[in-house]
């Protein structure tokens, strides 16, 4: 079995949260990355922030910072599963060994 990597994700989401609801998909999107066969999830919700500039008419975002445990092989499911959420502006996967962008 492949050994698992750390990796820190960085997610922009709407601002139309509220802290319950931002509790809430945090769970869920947790959830998910446990049916991936990720480990050591941890979840940092850190506020909402004005961003540099507009992202689909949104002015602030929710900033959420996600460290995981995973398997390489299920990285791409994890890019696709960020990708198809309706809610989130933008995302960033590092990995936390070698500091590479995925």
């Amino acid at each position: 079995m492949a050994e698992k990597i750390k990796y820190e994700m960085v997610i922009v989401l709407t601002e139309e949260f509220n802290k319950s609801e931002l509790k809430t998909w945090s769970f869920n999107y947790a959830r998910n990355l446990q049916l991936l066969s990720a480990s050591d999830i941890s979840i940092i919700s850190k506020g909402t922030l004005y961003l540099a500039y507009t992202i689909d008419d949104q002015k602030r975002g929710n900033f959420i910072q996600i460290n995981f445990s995973t398997v390489p092989k299920y990285l791409q499911k994890i890019k696709e599963n960020t990708k198809l959420d309706p809610y989130i502006l933008r995302s960033l996967l590092i990995n936390k060994n070698g500091a590479d962008l995925i």
